[in-house]
């Protein structure tokens, strides 16, 4: 069951897009192995050596609300297994975090769920991997509307929300409530009523996910995971190979000993217009710190345009009421839309 439990906290994480780990990996087939949309080449041999690795999970929204774009990351989270300590640390990256978009043509800087929009993966992986000091070694994306089929998949969730949520027409009262996964996708993805913004929702995609993996642990559900792996083949892609897929499950079960969740959190700004959330230095330090650690790494004094930024932007931090940031002639148009 510890191989399962590692198994079960990747595929809840991904499904949710709240913390998106590593893909439906409690794979039974080759046959739903071959579904999912995998690497044929290794872009990294970490896992094929047992070493600790980091992942990047993406949860993408096409396909939500009528989309036919590849659409943002909306939800992004780095996470590092090492399977020596057994212990996995994570962050959640706020979706309006101001990062620089790494790989692009020009140098500017954006809300970093563009990345994905603009440079796909690879462009994310970048981006993530500067702003925190942390090789990003492979990446997961998943369309956010296959939480909806794998919430159904388990029966639904029961979950108890702190506050009203109504969202796409759909409304779930403050309580406990059981939902199916049209509802949850609606609880998990409302944001704007939440006082607490995107790290609001966060917390209620943590929820789900916690409620996803409890059932999904369960011998009824484990036995039919071949079935919804197939099913939500097209809504999932990653740099991983099928090879390596099935040595996390071997290698890295123990890594879900330890689990160390967090939330990167940063200060509200208005930038061209356009509402960003700034991480600070020190917050941004902390989280290479403690993920660079997890992968064996030695700390490194984190110097990019992000705390090169901020550097210039003293009276923004020393002014809890300033929300104006400069970010001195780099361009800061967003990509595409932000209605979610």
């Amino acid at each position: 069951m510890k191989k399962l439990k590692i198994v079960s906290i990747i595929i809840g994480v991904l499904l949710l897009a709240a913390l998106g780990a590593g893909g439906v990996f409690l794979y039974h087939t080759q046959q739903s192995l071959n579904s999912l949309n995998t690497n044929k080449k290794s872009v990294s041999n970490k896992i094929n050596n047992g070493k600790p690795f980091s992942i990047l999970l993406l949860g993408a929204d096409t396909g939500t609300d009528g989309r036919v774009d590849r659409g943002n990351s909306d939800t992004m989270m780095l996470l590092t297994l090492n399977p020596k300590t057994e212990k996995t640390v994570a962050y959640s990256i706020p979706r309006d975090a101001l990062a620089e978009m790494v790989g692009d043509k020009e140098k500017n800087v954006q809300k970093i769920n563009a990345a994905y929009n603009i440079g796909l993966s690879k462009m994310a992986k970048s981006t993530v991997g500067s702003m925190l000091g942390v090789p990003v070694d492979y990446h997961i994306a998943i369309n956010i509307e296959a939480l909806e089929k794998t919430v159904d998949f388990v029966g639904g969730v029961t979950v108890t929300s702190d506050l009203k949520v109504s969202f796409d027409g759909i409304t779930i009262p403050k309580g406990t409530h059981h939902l199916n996964g049209k509802q949850a996708l609606t609880y998990a993805r409302m944001r704007y009523q939440d006082p607490r913004g995107d790290y609001g929702r966060q917390i209620r995609q943590q929820q789900i996910l916690k409620a996803v993996v409890q059932k999904l642990e369960q011998p009824r559900y484990l036995t039919k995971l071949p079935n919804l792996i197939k099913d939500l083949g097209s809504d999932i892609s990653t740099d991983l190979t099928t090879s390596q897929i099935d040595q996390i499950i071997l290698k890295y079960h123990g890594s879900a000993k330890t689990m160390d969740f967090n939330q990167l959190q940063g200060r509200n700004a208005w930038i061209n217009g356009s509402s960003y959330q700034i991480l600070p230095t020190e917050t941004m330090q902390q989280a290479s710190d403690k993920l660079r650690d997890n992968l064996g790494l030695s700390a490194q004094t984190l110097n990019n345009t992000e705390t090169q930024l901020n550097a210039k932007n003293k009276t923004f931090f020393e002014n809890e009421d300033d929300t104006d940031y400069n970010t001195f002639g780099l361009d800061t148009t967003f990509y595409t839309n932000n209605t979610y």
